[in-house]
C-alpha cells in the first residue's frame, strides 16, 4: 500500500530537486559577487526594461528576504528582494529583468501566463483537497475517491507544467533585452544564463516530482480496477 516501484524514481527526482535548490542559491551567491559592467542596480535594470516596453505605470518595490523576488499580477507590481533591488551585480540584474519579463508577459497577454492565472483559483482549492481524497481512497479502498483525488491532483500538475514555459519565456525576454539594450556585455551573458538556468531547474524538478507522483496514482488506480 505504501510502496510502489515509481517511488524509486520519485526519490531520485526529489534528490534532484534538493540539488537544484542548492544550485540556485550557490549560483546566485557566486554571481552576486561579480559587478556588471553597466553599473546598474537591479532596480535600475528593471525600471529601464519596464520603460522600454511602455510599462511606466508598473512600480518596483523592495521586499525583505533573499530570492523573494516576484511579479504580482493582481496589483501589477514588480517586487525585488533587497539584495537584488540595491546591488549592481550580475545576479541582481538577471533576477530583476526576469521578473520584469513576467510583467511584459502580462501586458501582452502571453497565452501560457493567461492560462496559469485562470487556473490559479481552481488549483488553490484542488491542491488542498487532493491529498485528502487520495488518502481516503487508499484507506477506505474506495476507487471513486481515489479517482477524484487523481483528477484534482492532475490540475495541480497541469499548473506546474504550464509554469515551465512561463518561466523560460520570461528568462528569454530578459536575456534578449539585457543584451540589446546594453545592460550587460556579451561576455556577461554567460553569467546571466547560469543564474537564470539554475532558477529554472528548480521549477523543472518540482514539475517532474509531481508528474511522477501522478503517474504512480494512475498506475495504482488502474491496477485496482483490473
Amino acid at each position: 500500500m505504501f510502496f510502489h516501484p515509481m517511488d524509486f524514481l520519485i526519490i531520485i527526482a526529489f534528490v534532484v530537486s534538493i540539488w537544484a535548490q542548492f544550485r540556485v542559491k550557490s549560483t546566485f551567491n557566486h554571481w552576486a559577487q561579480v559587478a556588471n559592467s553597466s553599473g546598474m542596480t537591479g532596480y535600475d535594470a528593471a525600471r529601464k526594461m519596464l520603460d522600454r516596453n511602455g510599462l511606466h505605470d508598473v512600480p518596483i518595490e523592495a521586499v525583505p528576504g533573499v530570492l523573494s523576488d516576484h511579479y504580482d499580477p493582481i496589483h501589477r507590481v514588480v517586487r525585488l528582494s533587497e539584495p537584488v533591488y540595491y546591488e549592481r551585480s550580475i545576479s541582481a540584474v538577471s533576477v530583476a529583468c526576469h521578473e520584469v519579463g513576467h510583467a511584459i508577459q502580462h501586458s501582452v497577454n502571453y497565452p501560457m501566463l493567461v492560462a496559469r492565472h485562470r487556473m490559479f483559483p481552481l488549483v488553490n482549492i484542488t491542491s488542498g483537497i487532493a491529498p485528502l481524497l487520495l488518502l481516503a481512497g487508499f484507506f477506505f479502498q474506495m476507487s471513486g475517491l481515489l479517482l477524484l483525488g487523481i483528477v484534482f491532483f492532475s490540475a495541480a500538475v497541469a499548473f506546474q507544467l504550464i509554469t515551465l514555459p512561463v518561466e523560460f519565456n520570461a528568462s528569454n525576454r530578459a536575456r534578449e533585452l539585457m543584451v540589446s539594450e546594453g545592460f550587460i556585455s556579451n561576455e556577461e551573458e554567460r553569467g546571466v544564463a547560469k543564474v537564470l538556468n539554475a532558477a529554472a531547474l528548480t521549477y523543472v524538478a518540482a514539475a517532474l516530482i509531481s508528474l511522477l507522483e501522478l503517474l504512480k496514482y494512475i498506475m495504482i488506480f488502474t491496477n485496482r480496477r483490473e
